[in-house]
């Protein structure tokens, strides 16, 4: 009980950890604004694609799950000024497998809802073509 408060005042004086750990990886808030333009991608938001979002920002990324809506404000505040293509230039120098894992995790969103719609394949088609990825890959388990 005590060690929670003590966090929750530091996080008063030193920031939201999450947004924190975002805002100090170009890659990591690259790859949430990617996956955050797949929610978008179909023209709107459903709950699955936003469950999808916050397991891989837990999962993946080790942003706790009380960090998450300050992870999404800052990204919807300081996102704008990165365009799709700005934070997929990021990406091409990374290992194939790093680069897989962003195409696994937007395919992960785009099937959240179980409804592909044809922006979200061109968003992942045109993903794939930039980080020069085979659909294979992305349906292949990670080994």
């Amino acid at each position: 009980m005590a060690f929670a408060l003590l966090d929750q005042i530091r996080s008063i004086f030193d920031g939201e950890p999450g947004v924190r750990k975002v805002a100090d990886d170009p890659v990591l808030s690259a790859e949430l604004l990617m996956l955050f333009r797949m929610i978008l991608a179909d023209g709107s938001v459903s709950e699955s694609e936003m469950v999808a979002f916050r397991r891989i920002c837990k999962d993946a990324f080790g942003i706790a799950e009380t960090s998450i809506d300050s992870v999404i404000e800052y990204l919807n505040e300081f996102g704008y000024e990165t365009n799709g293509s700005q934070a997929i230039a990021l990406f091409r120098d990374l290992d194939l497998e790093r680069r897989k894992q962003l195409a696994r995790h937007m395919a992960e969103i785009a099937k959240a809802d179980s409804q592909l719609a044809e922006s979200e394949v061109r968003l992942l088609r045109r993903t794939l073509d930039l980080l020069d990825i085979s659909p294979v890959d992305v349906v292949k388990p990670e080994e």
